[in-house]
């Protein structure tokens, strides 16, 4: 059983500079995104850092809303909230699956990103995961966040090429040109 066993959790962060959050939040089942969301903010002012908070209607467009305040905004990191419990249909299947991969692929390119979307078999579950003084799934998406933040930050200006050394010259048949 999932719930009896220890896991190694990272101290949080220190941060010398600000830290802000935006909190994307499908608040489907509401009492469970409203428990997600107050893990979410004890984390992270816990690490003094600031936060903001938006409502999309759906697991789906997480992705989206992160992807746009990426491009339109300036925060430091994302926190994914939300939760999705299995259904009658394939449409559990898809929801989490392609809001997942949404996110990942933000990732990879570089945004912050703590997913706490609650991807669950009953509602039983998603209760105990939300719960602040359960397993607080929303104050570990919001670690997670800070985490990445903190790496980020760590290396910032750290450039390595892809196996090609920077020429300050462009030579041609033995003549140099600036």
């Amino acid at each position: 059983m999932a719930g009896s066993e220890t896991h190694h959790v990272l101290p949080l962060p220190v941060f010398e500079k600000p830290v802000k959050l935006l909190i994307v939040v499908a608040p489907y089942y509401r009492d469970i995104a409203d428990d997600l969301i107050a893990g979410a903010k004890a984390t992270i002012e816990s690490c003094s850092a600031s936060w903001d908070l938006v409502e999309v209607p759906g697991a789906l467009e997480i992705p989206t809303a992160i992807a746009m305040a990426e491009r339109q905004a300036n925060f430091d990191g994302y926190v994914a909230l939300g939760c999705v419990i299995r259904g009658e249909t394939t449409h559990y299947d898809t929801v989490c699956n392609d809001s997942s991969r949404g996110l990942m692929l933000l990732g990879l390119q570089g945004a912050c990103i703590g997913n706490g979307i609650l991807t669950v078999e009953n509602r039983e579950q998603a209760v105990v995961r939300a719960a602040p003084d359960g397993q607080d799934k929303g104050g570990g998406a919001a670690a997670a966040a800070l985490h990445l933040i903190a790496l980020s930050r760590r290396w910032s200006g750290q450039r390595k090429g892809m196996g090609f050394k920077p020429v300050d010259e462009f030579r041609v048949a033995g003549k140099t040109e600036a």
